[in-house]
């Protein structure tokens, strides 16, 4: 085992070691309850803005405080990890017949990438520490975006920037585009000054958005956002919003990418979140084509394998809806016969867009067949003349 460092020579070793594993930022905050973090969830979860996602109030008492989580914590080391494009991550919206995806989730699933990273940078600090003052020895715990812990509040906490106005993380130097991952220990290292709010007058993060979840400064209406949208809810896309996605298949840049502090970013250093070429503008027609083992294996070792699919074949039919485009309608009528019922609603949907005559007059064949109600509605609402801008 190696020597115990005292605090500041640890702290120092903590940073280089960081920096050695790849981390592009490194800052140190308490385990303690941020007032004003527990205030803006409050706030969300009253409004109802949490959508279908139950395990927020679930939670909610467990997010205040990392202490909440574990009360031997003593403080909060965050790590930033740059994961910047190489190109306007906009670009891809205006081409009607590609998928539009995340940067995100354009290469390896950052989770993997990010808890291998902290579980060894705190195994090597907690080997530096020595003991505790009861004689036991120190511990760490590492958190990537999968327990109840309020990441980017704790981010501006240690110092890495600050929460923006669109809820996400900004960075003087990388701009909006970090993964945050966190190690709660029982080292009590002297936290750093907290991240200054420099969002000043600007909005626009909130005028970018394409379907007006920011129903206020610093708030997001999660049942309005294409990241919530494509990704977290199985409840079916309202018709309302549908037309307004565009042809964004899995979660959404726009609100990250305008923002001004963009233009300090960098590149992603880290090769496994170099955008993979085949995810960057994915062709809409191969896509509706895929079946459950192909979907399986274009998406291995991303994130998007995570929403299944179905699901993700859903989100290829609306945004097919929006292209305009007729070369699309093969792939279209074909998931009308599709197993999953998310699939053939869409595609009833994206059929009505595209050919409503058409879809008027499948309407009575179609219904001759047994169907959920899901897909009874898409049906019904094409024949009640609500195709185009009102389906």
């Amino acid at each position: 085992m190696a020597d115990a460092l005292p605090l500041p020579a640890l702290r120092r070793f903590l940073d280089a070691d960081a920096r050695r594993l790849g981390f592009d930022a490194v800052g140190v905050a308490t385990p303690a309850e941020d007032a004003l973090a527990g205030e803006r969830l409050d706030a969300f979860l009253a409004a109802g803005h949490h959508g279908t996602m139950a395990w927020l109030p679930e939670t909610a008492e467990r997010r205040r405080a990392v202490t909440a989580l574990w009360d031997e914590a003593r403080s909060v080391v965050v790590l930033g990890l740059n994961y910047g494009p190489d190109e306007d991550p906009l670009a891809v919206n205006a081409r009607t017949d590609r998928g539009a995806i995340s940067v995100y989730a354009r290469h390896r699933d950052y989770h993997d990438v990010v808890k291998g990273k902290l579980k060894e940078l705190a195994g090597r600090m907690v080997a530096r520490a020595g003991a505790r003052p009861d004689g036991r020895p120190h511990d760490a715990k590492v958190f990537v975006d999968t327990a109840p812990l309020m990441e980017k509040p704790l981010g501006q906490a240690a110092g890495l920037g600050w929460q923006g106005k669109h809820t996400n993380l900004v960075s003087r130097e990388f701009g909006s585009w970090l993964f945050l991952g966190s190690i709660a220990t029982t080292i009590a290292f002297e936290p750093d000054a907290p991240g200054v709010d420099s969002c000043g007058s600007c909005r626009s993060c909130q005028d970018a958005c394409p379907t007006g979840a920011f129903p206020q400064p610093y708030r997001i209406d999660a049942r309005r956002c294409i990241s919530y949208l494509t990704i977290e809810t199985r409840a079916p896309v309202p018709r309302a919003l549908r037309p307004l996605m565009g042809n964004r298949i899995y979660g959404c840049d726009d609100c990250l990418a305008v923002c001004p502090w963009n233009k300090f970013a960098r590149t992603a250093r880290e090769a496994k979140l170099q955008a993979r070429e085949d995810l960057r503008a994915p062709r809409l027609e191969a896509l509706l084509r895929l079946d459950d083992a192909a979907f399986r294996t274009l998406f291995s070792g991303s994130p998007v394998k995570r929403i299944g699919r179905d699901k993700f074949v859903s989100n290829c039919l609306i945004a097919a809806g929006n292209a305009g485009r007729p070369d699309l309608l093969p792939d279209v009528r074909r998931r009308l016969g599709d197993a999953a019922p998310v699939v053939r609603a869409m595609a009833v949907w994206a059929l009505g867009r595209l050919a409503p005559e058409e879809a008027l007059a499948a309407r009575g064949e179609a219904l001759a067949h047994e169907m959920n109600d899901e897909v009874r509605m898409e049906w019904d609402a094409i024949e009640g003349g609500r195709t185009n801008e009102s389906c």
